[in-house]
């Protein structure tokens, strides 16, 4: 299962949280075997992020992934999810960060997976 998480330091409504989500969920699928159906993501708003030592509209995006230790899909996956906080939050392309994070065992519902 990926999870994406996402601070961002504007303010996110209830309409752009469901579009967030709706777009990431599509954006999955750009990496193999994924869909919005086994995405879980969250959101936390008007956090105090500073860039270049100011307060800007930045995003820091977190996206933790089972599964694709080479990567697959993950430069139009960045630019997908790169146009997504630029098209529903105005965030500059340039204050999107992603961070990846290649996870090697994952457990939910009480059955263990791993990736060996």
């Amino acid at each position: 299962m990926p999870f994406i998480m996402s601070k961002v330091s504007v303010p996110v409504g209830a309409a752009q949280e469901v579009q967030l989500k709706s777009r990431l969920g599509k954006a999955m699928e750009l990496l193999p075997g994924l869909s919005e159906k086994y995405l879980l993501a969250g959101f936390e708003s008007n956090c105090r992020l500073y860039l270049r030592g100011n307060s800007e509209p930045v995003a820091y995006i977190e996206a933790s992934l089972f599964g694709n230790e080479r990567h697959i899909g993950y430069e139009n996956f960045s630019a997908a999810v790169t146009e997504i906080f630029v098209d529903v939050l105005n965030i500059p392309p340039q204050n999107v960060y992603i961070k990846f994070s290649d996870i090697a065992a994952w457990s939910v519902g009480g059955m263990y997976f791993d990736r060996s």
